[in-house]
């Protein structure tokens, strides 16, 4: 047993350093075990999005029903958002990116499981899987937002997190292209680095536009044994999509 399991340390250590909101530094009440620090305000703020296709991740219409995934399949089996690529959120995610981002990362990941843990109950998870940055961009800054990401994730669903996806090749980061060229740009950057042979698998990264980043680690997955891939990520970047502010 470690000197904090002692019963009465744990409250002794709150009175004397308060739990702080990793992404605001508040103070907030104890979090449940396994949960990141996190007020009430930042997870509203954090978690709030608009209806989405649990397929394909697309913003609903008014009408109901997904207009990207009719009369075709989608690229996953499902698809995971926490919120929309855009104020609170965008900038969550890029503390997550920099060097001791590690505390924010652990947060947004908490707050993924939180709202979609009766999906990802469903989809019957065996393992969870980053999508990769290359060795040299990860050196460059210090850190990998995804990889921590997922880590969070794994740990609040109680899975194993195993890096499967090797990136072979230091791409040109996709919000540098245009949207018709992102899917050449990855053209044969991903390679299986572990067998998964009839697993269900949770990819996981920090933010998706098009799609294609996903699609390229699907593939390998997929060539390394897996029978479902789903997708978890932070936040989509909605090309056509608002919030009523009001809401």
């Amino acid at each position: 047993m470690a000197w904090t399991d002692l019963p009465g340390i744990g409250t002794i250590l709150d009175l004397l350093c308060p739990p702080r909101c990793v992404f605001c530094h508040d103070d907030v009440e104890t979090p449940a075990r396994g949960e990141a620090v996190a007020c009430d305000t930042c997870v509203a703020r954090l978690s709030r999005d608009v209806p989405r296709c649990t397929a394909c991740g697309e913003p609903l219409p008014a009408s109901g029903g997904c207009l990207r995934c009719r009369g075709r399949r989608p690229v996953w089996d499902g698809l995971a958002v926490l919120a929309p690529y855009a104020d609170d959120v965008r900038d969550a995610v890029l503390r997550a990116k920099r060097p001791a981002g590690e505390g924010v990362a652990a947060g947004l990941a908490s707050l993924l499981v939180r709202k979609h843990r009766a999906v990802f109950d469903g989809w019957r998870i065996d393992t969870v899987v980053p999508v990769p940055m290359h060795w040299l961009r990860r050196v460059s800054r210090g850190t990998s937002a995804a990889h921590e990401i997922a880590r969070g994730v794994a740990a609040g669903l109680g899975l194993p997190c195993r890096r499967a996806v090797r990136r072979t090749r230091n791409t040109r980061m996709q919000n540098e292209l245009p949207f018709e060229d992102r899917h050449a740009n990855l053209h044969g950057a991903f390679r299986p680095a572990a067998r998964l042979a009839g697993s269900r698998v949770l990819l996981v990264d920090d933010v998706t536009t098009t799609g294609s980043t996903l699609a390229g680690c699907r593939e390998v997955l997929v060539e390394a044994g897996a029978t479902a891939v789903y997708a978890a990520v932070v936040a989509r970047a909605d090309r056509a999509a608002t919030i009523d502010s009001e809401s």
